[in-house]
């Protein structure tokens, strides 16, 4: 498991045999590589951490005030704008959004569970739906509230 023993030994917590925290570049650092596939709509894992109030780096936000701190799996996932998983914060697991091959990094929206980041950033995910800028849904990007078109264009992307 990639969890400590604190957490429990459900069965659906990743394994060392399937996932593994990699690094993997110097623009994203280390992300969730998983070394076998998964099929559409398949629960990937469950996701489990320490509850904390504040945004850190590799926190998930569960309410506007309480953040799951999961320095083991769930707060490596890196960002897409096209991603690969979907996160469901009521249950804690997370889903395939698409086929995932062997050997391949898993990719959520940060903008589907955060209001606001850690820190913003410009994306370099390179999808075709790219909004190249990395924020929570409820901030504002360079001071300016988030315009309509982002916002239809982050629901549009998540479905």
């Amino acid at each position: 498991m990639l969890y400590p023993d604190l957490f429990g030994k459900d069965p659906l917590f990743p394994k060392n045999s399937d996932f593994a925290v990699v690094f993997k570049d110097d623009a994203v650092g280390r992300g969730v590589m998983t070394y076998r596939g998964f099929s559409k709509g398949e629960v990937i894992a469950r996701m489990a951490g320490y509850l904390v109030h504040e945004i850190r780096q590799h926190t998930l936000q569960l309410t506007p005030d309480i953040h799951l701190y999961d320095p083991y799996f769930s707060g490596f996932f890196l960002h897409s704008c096209s991603p690969n998983i979907s996160l469901n914060m009521v249950d804690l697991i997370v889903v395939a959004r698409r086929e995932i091959p062997a050997n391949s990094f898993l990719y959520m929206d940060y903008a589907e569970t955060e209001d606001v980041l850690f820190k913003q950033f410009p994306c370099s995910c390179g999808a075709d739906c790219c909004r190249g800028w990395i924020a929570g849904r409820k901030e504002m990007i360079n001071g300016e509230i988030l315009q309509p078109e982002y916002l239809a264009h982050l629901n549009q992307s998540l479905r």
